[in-house]
């Protein structure tokens, strides 16, 4: 393994750790998309997100649970909600949960939508596919954080959306990640290693207020 700070890990790390952490979160995220339904305020579905955290067991929570309806959805992780939006009868969603489970710290994330908006679930479908094909070439070639955004930047214009470079990804270990320092994905020098790096996708619809958001660990 790289053993340069940016990827040093803690005594507890494990990369079956970091699967686990992986499986636990996402099944938070796939409990939490059944329960939210249209007329659901996205400050009640953060609430009902803590109680299914509580309900699996999670360890603790190291960054804030975030669920953005309708055009929050462009919002970027460190911006605010704008009011307290109701969820609509055609209408999209993002959950994005960072948690601690058995000292690994899960980050994942993904876009639902309700109802039939052909373009909304074009761009919640768009997030995902841009993830994959970035996961690939990461897999394939072995390439360094800046050149993931680029051939990000590039793959997403080639399908019409509007990439959001200012989410550029980032560290994860055994909790707390925060003591290395290592910055964005996106700045990170070399071909990140297995199981220490969250690959995020965030795309805007070029035209219409919303957005998409796909992340997970590269692994």
């Amino acid at each position: 393994m790289n053993t340069s700070n940016k990827e040093a890990v803690g005594l507890a790390y494990s990369l079956e750790g970091m699967l686990h952490a992986k499986r636990m979160t996402w099944e938070a995220v796939a409990q939490m998309a059944k329960r939210i339904q249209p007329g659901m305020l996205e400050s009640a579905a953060r609430e009902m997100g803590l109680e299914v955290l509580q309900d699996l067991g999670m360890e603790r929570i190291w960054h804030p649970l975030l669920i953005r309806f309708g055009s929050n959805t462009l919002k970027t992780f460190k911006q605010r909600s704008e009011g307290d939006p109701q969820l609509g009868e055609n209408d999209l969603f993002f959950i994005d949960l960072g948690v601690v489970w058995d000292r690994h710290e899960g980050d994942c994330g993904a876009t639902f939508v309700v109802g039939d908006d052909a373009e909304m679930h074009a761009c919640a479908a768009g997030a995902k596919n841009l993830f994959d094909q970035v996961y690939d070439h990461w897999k394939t070639h072995r390439v360094a954080g800046p050149e993931l955004y680029r051939y990000a930047e590039e793959q997403a214009r080639a399908a019409g959306w509007v990439l959001n470079l200012e989410i550029k990804g980032h560290r994860v270990s055994d909790f707390p990640h925060a003591i290395y320092r290592a910055g964005d994905l996106g700045n990170f020098a070399d071909c990140p290693q297995v199981g220490l790096w969250i690959l995020e996708i965030q795309i805007a619809h070029p035209t219409r207020p919303f957005g998409a958001f796909y992340e997970d660990l590269l692994a």
